[in-house]
């Protein structure tokens, strides 16, 4: 069965070639992912990755893969920064605490039907200095990235402790995705 991947993120095409998957086409899901009131984390991203996936025209016979992870502490969901100053302030409520990482992985078997699994992994971040704060920032590296940072990246050095996925963290939880593909036909090695 061939596989669309709902995805543009270079991140994901990558974890999934670590598992043998390669897939058929790439389609950018166009959605709106504004928050809705009072929507928590966990449900942000399950609602995103279905979307995602339905928003993906399907040849027949096709599968789609989607997914969306978000950073969250306590129950305020960082998305994306806006610009160096928000990626400042996203770093500093990071600094010296646990957050979570939540990713939502959406498959679209064949037979149309939607298998959607969410992810969540714990991350603590070191206490975090002005100057490391400022030399992360001025990497570039955290713009465009839920919360701010890439844990594939120089973030690593921040982080003190993680339970869970990392893979979730980098963007794609691999077990899940795995055992949804498997649920949908994908032949997996």
């Amino acid at each position: 069965m061939p596989l669309v991947l709902a995805s543009t993120s270079p991140r994901r095409r990558d974890l999934l070639a670590r598992i043998g998957i390669v897939p058929g086409r790439i389609a950018a899901p166009d959605i709106d992912e504004a928050l809705l009131k009072g929507e928590l984390p966990r449900v942000y991203v399950a609602r995103l990755a279905e979307a995602k996936a339905l928003a993906v025209a399907r040849a027949p016979g096709e599968v789609v893969l989607a997914g969306d992870t978000t950073v969250a502490v306590g129950r305020r969901i960082l998305e994306k920064p806006a610009d160096e100053g928000d990626l400042r302030r996203m770093l500093g409520l990071l600094s010296g605490r646990r957050h979570h990482v939540y990713s939502g992985v959406c498959v679209v078997a064949g037979d149309g039907k939607a298998r959607t699994r969410v992810a969540d992994t714990i991350v603590a971040f070191k206490p975090l200095s002005p100057a490391e704060i400022d030399w992360y920032v001025a990497s570039g590296e955290g713009m465009g990235k839920a919360g701010g940072y890439a844990i594939q990246g120089r973030a690593e050095a921040f982080v003190r402790y993680l339970a869970g996925s990392h893979s979730n963290v980098v963007g794609l939880p691999v077990f899940e995705t795995r055992a949804l593909l498997a649920s949908a036909g994908i032949p997996l090695g």
